[in-house]
């Protein structure tokens, strides 16, 4: 039945739907490179150890607690305290556990080690009881009182001793992230308290999913409080995301505003990060190695020599995590680096005259400076270029003043260069550098390793090649390619037209080589608004696939372009394509919004709902959900509202109005506001959502009748209601206990049951219905007889009927739409209802509960609506009024839930219950 109101050509437009939406879900979830992070392992047996709280504390929050994490010796020693080291404290995030921490307390752990303890951290990690905070929002303000009360508890520990600490470094993985920046906003905390705090994988601009109003509550206060008192704020702040692998957390949900005033935040992902350079999923970032090496190095170099605590030193503190987490210089972290250094002892002096030069070092026993006169290299180049292949920390570039031939002491340009997972490399423009007068590359004494130094000069318009991207609507038909002709170590290729998070492209890379040797060769995207870089490593010669996208758009007032840096071989020639990738736009489509598809399924369903409605108003039948999708879910009728309204927003008056009405912010202005608004991405998400919509009632339609289908082998064949009763005697009862159940547990729960009530009902009705068809088959005369005894009671009062067949088959198409707007509605209340489960242990009823008005009014709408036939209702005055509200309020989830899920159910229900008056009025 389904099916056949359906005709051939919408059918292939759903099937090339899912087609697109596969492409799309494909490219999130497993468009990106491999898992290249080495896992984190134990040396010795890990133990958390638990720290006892004060009673009251204790009996305030049954479900947490706060442990201490140690291995082996460390351990033991520890049992005893007070502690000695320097206080850091992890929080986990979503269903986040708190053995989480061991990966990175066992490496600080080692790196303690490995410096007698001189220093050492004191890894602390709470237990949340794994809560799905992420999903439920009603806990994020109880943690973060927790967590205050933890601090002081820790602190606590280290009290008489020399170097007691008066703060704590915070580490927060994904949502314990913001309840860590969420302390500030506590009247009795003080900012003291947290001398750092690193968040990884902390969605800190918006939730995931906006689920319920606790969630968007308290994301709006944090963000607010840490906009409005940017000056006060002086924590030292790291956001590091995970990249492309992680699809739970898309990156640039992580980014901290960007504030003039406030510059002690930085923000990275993991794929940009110094010695790091991989992507990481959502719970491998917690123990990636070369991720948490990276930490624990800046952790380290954080050190006060006389406090032997965290500096208090902002300056320091973010030069640090500036070295380690954005720019490294192959070198260790100085506080103060001696910009001059002394070029003596016994070592050999070799001019270079050349503007190109190659050494291979290998087995030197002296060292050797080769020093490069800039003077007649100026009046032809513009720039110098010099890499290394030995990755040590030792200062290996120089520039002299005023010198002949050799310097005694040079000035150390070696801080100016940047490490990469090759090589060390240095880029100088001349003119910047008008009192050098040499060019100085030092080669150390080496026995037994080989590595390679290459200098060259050159001028920048040679090594700097325009390549426009190919059209957003071009589906990768048609590209663009360059040809690096020149013998060149160096080269940008600047991809014009490109920096909105809709476009995506695929680059191709092959390299030619005259050797037979393979050459590494490193290609860099470079994203110079945000720290988002990533780094792909090729053995030449070679074709290599670069998959181009942004986590974060382009600002409006930017003017910069995004690089492909290629560091290259001269002995090779290099061929770069640029194409549209349009299975990774889809993807990004996904990812940016497959949060708001919810939202456009009910819009589709409304549409079709109110269509129904409208059909039994006007014709006296209920037409198949299906041909009403068709008919009635046209973008046109809700897309243009919202863009209208959006428009008028713009003018003052208007927007005096808007706020008079109390009417909350349109949810497209937010999603400007965050740089998310793609061209043509609402028509998209509304034909997914109309695909969506059609399949699942597929599902649910199949599904009630294999449920009636089991019903009637389980049970005697049943008979269609003899007469229409509204309100059964036991339905106000069961009423009262759903509504009692919602007060004393969770609204979530009762609206399940009230589900699963309703759906009861409509099985029920569907094998009644199986049950007369067959009996028709079986005697068609006794069937007649019967439907003409069911008409001629049609002439009587309505409530006291017998249902035809005709009229039970409407009933069961505008129930399975009913069905199909209810399940929604119960998938969207689902968290906070798995939230209680899993917390039932400690606590019965569920408090705040985001669903308990919702289902007192949602329990007698359904229960009323259970036992309601068309029949019941095509006669009312107020049907032409209910099949009317269907289409604003369509509009009203696309304008209103679309940016906020929690909203949508409260839109929805506003049909149902009119539905339901309509056996009244």
């Amino acid at each position: 039945m389904f099916l056949h109101s359906v005709n051939l050509w919408n059918l292939a437009f759903y099937a090339l739907m899912v087609f697109m939406a596969t492409l799309g879900l494909w490219d999130v979830f497993f468009g990106f490179e491999e898992n290249k992070c080495s896992m984190s392992y134990m040396f010795e047996y890990p133990e958390y150890q638990k720290i006892e709280l004060p009673k009251k504390l204790a009996k305030r929050y049954p479900a947490y607690e706060l442990y201490l994490y140690g291995e082996g010796s460390y351990a033991e020693e520890h049992k005893v305290l007070p502690l000695t080291g320097i206080p850091v404290l992890f929080l986990p995030g979503n269903a986040g556990s708190y053995k989480q921490v061991r990966s990175i307390g066992s490496i600080a752990l080692r790196k303690a080690e490995d410096i007698d303890f001189k220093y050492h951290f004191d890894f602390f990690s709470v237990n949340f009881n794994e809560e799905l905070v992420a999903l439920y929002g009603g806990s994020l303000q109880k943690q973060t009182k927790f967590v205050h009360e933890c601090i002081k508890t820790i602190l606590k520990l280290y009290k008489g001793q020399e170097f007691a600490p008066k703060s704590v470094a915070i580490i927060g993985h994904s949502m314990g992230g913001l309840v860590a920046r969420a302390l500030l906003t506590l009247k009795n905390f003080k900012q003291d308290l947290i001398n750092l705090l690193i968040t990884q994988a902390t969605p800190h601009v918006a939730p995931v999913m906006p689920l319920d109003r606790f969630i968007t509550d308290f994301y709006m206060t944090v963000n607010n409080y840490w906009i409005l008192n940017a000056k006060h704020i002086n924590l030292t702040t790291l956001s590091v995301a995970g990249g492309f692998r992680d699809y739970q957390v898309r990156s640039g949900l992580t980014f901290l505003p960007k504030l003039s005033h406030h510059t002690s935040a930085l923000s990275v992902v993991s794929s940009a990060v110094p010695k790091t350079w991989v992507s990481t999923d959502h719970l491998s970032i917690v123990w990636c190695k070369q991720l948490q090496l990276t930490t624990i190095r800046a952790f380290f170099d954080l050190i006060d020599a006389d406090t032997k605590q965290i500096t208090q030193n902002p300056k320091k503190k973010l030069s640090v995590l500036n070295h380690h987490f954005i720019r490294h210089p192959a070198k260790h972290f100085e506080e103060n680096p001696s910009i001059i250094s002394d070029l003596t002892g016994t070592s050999m002096w070799v001019p270079v005259k050349v503007s190109k030069w190659t050494y291979v070092a290998y087995n030197e026993s002296d060292k050797i400076y080769f020093t490069f006169p800039l003077a007649n290299h100026r009046k032809i180049y513009t720039h110098v270029y010099c890499q290394s292949t030995m990755l040590d920390t030792n200062s290996w570039i120089f520039g002299c003043i005023n010198s002949t031939s050799m310097c005694r002491q040079g000035v150390d340009l070696s801080w100016k260069a940047e490490l990469l997972p090759t090589i060390k490399s240095l880029t100088l423009r001349l003119q910047d550098y008008p009192s050098l007068s040499h060019l100085v590359v030092y080669v150390p004494s080496i026995h037994g390793s080989k590595f390679v130094v290459d200098c060259e000069f050159f001028k920048k318009e040679t090594r700097s090649i325009q390549l426009p991207v190919t059209h957003l609507f071009s589906f990768g038909l048609s590209s663009r390619k360059v040809i690096l002709n020149t013998s060149g170590l160096f080269y940008n290729i600047e991809l014009l037209n490109f920096g909105q998070i809709y476009q995506a492209f695929k680059i191709n890379v092959v390299s030619k080589c005259s050797g037979v040797k393979e050459i590494t060769s490193i290609y860099r995207l470079h994203i110079p608004w945000s720290y988002e870089d990533s780094l792909t490593i090729a053995q030449v010669p070679s074709s290599t696939e670069i998959s181009v996208k942004l986590h974060i758009a382009q600002p409006e007032n930017d003017s910069h372009v995004a690089l492909l840096k290629m560091y290259t071989s001269s002995d090779c020639q290099y061929e770069v394509t640029v194409k549209t990738s349009f299975s990774q736009i889809l993807g990004q489509v996904v990812r940016f919004h497959g949060g708001a598809l919810p939202a456009y399924v009910i819009s589709s369903i409304l549409l079709a709902y109110g269509g129904q409605l409208y059909s039994l108003f006007s014709t006296g039948h209920c037409l198949e959900y299906a041909a009403m999708l068709d008919k009635e879910a046209k973008p046109y009728k809700v897309d243009p509202f919202v863009i209208m309204v959006k428009f008028l927003l713009g003018y003052k008056w208007f927007k005096e109005y808007w706020d008079m009405l109390l009417l909350p912010e349109l949810d497209a202005i937010v999603l400007t506001s965050q740089s998310m608004c793609f061209p043509l991405v609402s028509l998209i998400l509304f034909l997914f959502g109309t695909c969506t919509a059609y399949w699942g009632g597929l599902l649910s339609s199949t599904s009630v009748r294999l449920l009636s289908s089991l019903w009637l082998t389980l049970k005697r064949p049943s008979e269609l209601p003899k007469d229409m009763k509204i309100i059964s005697p036991d339905l106000p009862i069961l009423t009262v206990i759903l509504i009692i159940v919602s007060w004393t547990t969770c609204g979530a729960f009762a609206i399940l049951l009230t589900y699963l009530y309703y759906v009861f009902k409509i099985v029920h009705l569907q094998a009644s219905l199986t049950t007369f068809k067959n009996s028709q088959t079986v005697n068609p005369k006794h069937s007649r007889r019967s439907e003409k005894k069911s008409n001629h009671h049609k002439d009587s009062t309505v409530h006291h009927l017998r249902l035809s067949a005709s009229d039970a088959e409407d009933s069961l198409r505008m129930h399975s739409t009913v069905i199909n707007l209810l399940t929604w509605i119960v998938l969207l209340s689902m968290p906070s209802l798995i939230y209680w489960l899993k917390n039932l242990r400690y606590y019965f009823k569920l408090n705040p509960d985001p669903c308990k008005p919702l289902a007192f009014i949602l329990i007698p709408t359904m229960a009323v609506l259970g036992n309601t036939y068309t029949a019941s209702i095509k006669s009312s005055k107020l049907l032409k009024t209910t099949s009317q509200f269907p289409l604003p309020l369509a509009v009203g989830v696309i304008a209103f839930g679309s940016a906020h899920l929690y909203r949508v159910p409260c839109l929805v229900f506003i049909p149902l219950l009119l539905h339901a008056l309509c056996n009244f009025m």
